[in-house]
């Protein structure tokens, strides 16, 4: 993931054209990128940002905005009356306790990343660590 003025851009890469591509996916509107290298995808990235807002200037229309802090979700009747209930016996408003559960899950998804990173990183160590024992002269 990208970020760049609030957009963030999701980078894939095609192995077969060997090339980076990626698109904005926090707007409605379709802003695309592509490049090589890392650093000519973030200058691509940076580039259409700018395209599109320069873009909307031009035609006197507002850019599309990354996140207006407002969706709309459907759920079944029965689990909007067990929210609804849930957020009423814990005393808050429906969107104070919709609110407190996302912000829950997220911070849930960002320790479970932060853990497999941390343990990608011992495991890189212990092999880093292990090719040099088998490299040293004592092993020889």
């Amino acid at each position: 993931m990208m970020e760049y003025k609030g957009y963030i851009g999701k980078v894939e890469f095609d192995d077969d054209a060997l090339i980076f591509h990626g698109e904005v996916i926090n707007t409605r509107d379709v802003i695309t990128f592509q490049g090589e290298s890392v650093s000519e995808l973030t200058q691509a990235f940076h580039d259409s940002v700018d395209d599109y807002l320069a873009f909307c200037k031009e035609r006197g229309e507002a850019p599309d905005k990354p996140f207006s802090g407002q969706f709309v979700t459907r759920i079944s009747p029965e689990l909007h009356r067990q929210v609804n209930m849930a957020a009423a016996v814990s005393g808050k408003s429906l969107n104070a306790w919709v609110t407190e559960q996302l912000q829950s899950a997220v911070q849930h998804f960002g320790a479970i990343k932060a853990a497999g990173k941390k343990a990608a990183a011992k495991t890189k160590a212990a092999k880093k660590t292990a090719s040099r024992r088998k490299d040293s002269p004592q092993h020889a």
